[in-house]
């Protein structure tokens, strides 16, 4: 019934998380309310680093992807289960650093970092930072040589893969605002370039495709890719480049439809392909990264909400036919989850204090922002709510608190992480004071 493993229904019928009752979870900290199972985040954490350890004899590091829930709190979860890190602002690299993460094992992402992030992070000592283009090229090498330093690079490859997945998540096709393309020569002559660099090491070349992928081929065809411009590197210019990362992007279930590969499937196939590439091509095993967001932390989180009026209305519906919309309306919305506003994205829906009722009735959830589009889903089935019962989104873990706003001054909710029964928070909700702290 259920896309998580850390979801169940407890005797009164109520949806729990990470044994909690979520009725309960909403009615000690208010609602919207995010809501993290700890040892989901935790187990997923330790499949990647067994995945590696299995299929590639450990000689790789998963880098979490902080872009997709980024606070202290699981910064210090991701070190503790032995991860990397993955950040693509200034924000995220403060977040990191404030929380005792280890700079050498941070990897510092963006297709416009400024001067004045680069010059942080060099004085972190970040472990890599993934060029993205020739003008940051430069002035990391500038900045770089000012403080003494040789940056370890990363060049972010377009490898002309397009992963079937929303548009406006695919990232590796030839025409992306990220990186350096591969086709047209690009990529070859910003390997080349390094080499004039005297503060910067090549140490890795890295590619990601996109977000939320059912399929092992299209990564399996980018590893190719990418192998064969090392291959090119190492025969004509002298260069070994020692690591390949490659990306993210491993998709989860946010409906019963949606069906994942297996995160061991996946490094199977990818170690296969570069074992038999290397030895075709007489290249050095590479040390291998990954860069997993979505997939820990997605299928962790849910948002709960409480619902402020029920009503029916007339309407056309071209999609089911219907002549009338009933309309279920939540104290939350866009500014908490914009991901159906911008992608459409689908979810699950459970009514929390009838969680193992059958869904009946045919809704639409929405905000309570002033735009039309501030949907949470449309024409769902769900069981019978009223007023001032509680609704769970499900797999709200990832790009939900990331992506919040306040939009209408709408304050953004609290984080609440959960463990064995037992809640905390993790981020707390903002007031209206907070709202207006940077106001003059």
């Amino acid at each position: 019934m259920f896309v998580s493993d850390c979801l169940g229904v407890n005797d009164q019928g109520h949806l729990t998380i990470g044994g909690c009752d979520t009725l309960k979870l909403a009615e000690t900290f208010g609602t919207p309310l995010y809501v993290m199972d700890e040892e989901q985040i935790r187990r997923n954490c330790r499949q990647y680093r067994a995945s590696i350890e299995t299929c590639y004899q450990g000689r790789g590091l998963a880098l979490y992807a902080s872009k997709a829930f980024s606070c202290k709190e699981i910064c210090r979860i991701v070190r503790e289960e032995g991860l990397g890190l993955d950040v693509v602002s200034g924000g995220e690299l403060y977040t990191a650093i404030q929380a005792g993460f280890p700079a050498e094992r941070i990897h510092f992402h963006g297709n416009n970092k400024t001067p004045q992030e680069l010059e942080m992070a060099l004085d972190a000592g970040v472990g890599r930072f993934v060029v993205d283009n020739d003008t940051e090229m430069e002035c990391l090498d500038r900045l770089a040589g000012q403080k003494g330093k040789v940056a370890g690079i990363a060049l972010r490859i377009k490898p002309g893969v397009e992963a079937h997945t929303h548009e406006c998540i695919q990232t590796g096709q030839n025409d992306s605002k990220f990186g350096f393309t591969l086709e047209n020569g690009e990529a070859f002559a910003a390997i080349r370039a390094v080499q004039d660099a005297p503060n910067l090491c090549l140490k890795e070349l890295h590619s990601h495709i996109g977000s939320q992928i059912f399929e092992v081929e299209p990564f399996l065809l980018a590893t190719e890719k990418i192998l064969g411009l090392m291959t090119r590197a190492k025969r004509e210019l002298g260069m070994d480049i020692p690591e390949l990362n490659l990306g993210g992007g491993f998709g989860i279930q946010y409906v019963p439809a949606d069906q994942p590969v297996p995160i061991g499937a996946y490094m199977e196939k990818i170690s296969q392909v570069i074992a038999e590439k290397c030895r075709e091509w007489g290249l050095d095993t590479p040390y291998i990264y990954m860069e997993p967001g979505r997939s820990i932390v997605g299928q962790a989180g849910i948002t709960l909400y409480r619902v402020g009026s029920v009503k029916t209305t007339p309407a056309q519906d071209k999609e089911t036919g219907d002549t009338t919309r009933t309309y279920v309306s939540v104290d939350g919305g866009m500014t908490d989850n914009p991901r159906y506003a911008l992608y459409q994205s689908e979810y699950t829906v459970v009514a929390a204090q009838r969680a193992a009722d059958p869904a009946a009735e045919r809704v639409t959830i929405a905000g309570r922002c002033c735009e039309s589009g501030d949907l949470i889903q449309k024409n769902i089935l769900l069981q019978k709510v009223s007023p001032g019962d509680v609704l769970a989104v499900l797999s709200t873990g990832a790009y939900n608190y990331s992506m919040a706003s306040n939009y209408n001054r709408i304050p953004r909710p609290a984080v609440v992480m959960v463990r064995n029964g037992q809640p905390r928070i993790v981020v707390q909700r903002e007031s209206y004071e907070d709202l207006i702290r940077n106001d003059i």
